[in-house]
């Protein structure tokens, strides 16, 4: 009889000594939902009230954080805030001052020469023209096409058409030499121009410039009349600057 009493004895420490390690481990960690242990509430539903996550549960696991932790109030947020708004600001300020629009600028600059040829039926003359062509913007500027066309009396008398001209840089200026052909047939100008009697053989040239570029993905054109004195008769045209 003695026997069996020690043996129910042993059996049952088991189950005193577990019960006695969740009553410690209920006392270490705090109720779920409390900031200490004095407040009532429900055991953890992820740890089950034992304190300890469950193996393999790690990464479906949701963590409680207390509302007063300090990860919850990051120190110089306004500082921070403040200080990338300055820097988009100033971002967004550069990008708009170099990829701003400037002028590209066609400007006559001198008549070169004129060559005065006499044929029984037309008066050929080849008059030379020296421009500039300025680039304000911060990229380069393409130059699709260059035309000029002179005219006489409010006739079209030569016509040329540039198309090999280089791109043109960013922030510079660079001058072009322009030949056009012109052919006088009417008689009048032809009479005029190959009297003898006449001592000066003024013409009244009009050129009309029109220029096709390209930069930062649009088109423009741009377009210059100029106004220059040139001598029929013979060649005493000497260089000298268009106004």
């Amino acid at each position: 009889m003695v026997t069996p009493a020690k043996n129910s004895k042993t059996s049952e420490e088991p189950e005193l000594t577990d019960e006695t390690e969740k009553v410690k481990t209920l006392r270490r960690f705090p109720s779920y939902g409390a900031m200490n242990g004095n407040s009532t509430g429900d055991t953890c539903p992820t740890c089950r009230g034992i304190g300890r996550i469950p193996r393999g549960q790690e990464n479906q696991l949701v963590a409680v954080i207390p509302c007063n932790d300090v990860r919850l109030k990051p120190r110089r947020t306004k500082l921070y805030v403040c200080v990338s708004m300055a820097v988009c600001l100033l971002l967004c300020c550069l990008i708009l001052f170099f990829l701003f629009p400037r002028s590209v600028t066609l400007t006559p600059v001198s008549v070169l020469s004129v060559m005065v040829y006499f044929t029984p039926d037309a008066v050929e003359m080849e008059v030379t023209n020296l421009i500039n062509i300025s680039n304000d913007n911060f990229v380069p500027v393409q130059i699709a096409a260059f035309n000029v066309q002179g005219l006489v009396s409010d006739a079209i008398v030569g016509k040329t058409k540039i198309s090999n001209m280089t791109t043109l840089q960013s922030r510079s200026k660079k001058s072009y030499t322009i030949k056009i052909s012109l052919p006088i047939t009417d008689k009048g100008l032809n009479s005029y121009c190959k009297s003898s009697t006449i001592k000066i053989h003024t013409l009244f040239l009009e050129l009309q410039m029109t220029m096709n570029i390209s930069y930062l993905s649009h088109t423009e054109q741009l377009s210059v009349d100029t106004f220059e004195y040139i001598d029929c008769g013979t060649n005493s045209t000497i260089p000298h600057p268009v106004r």
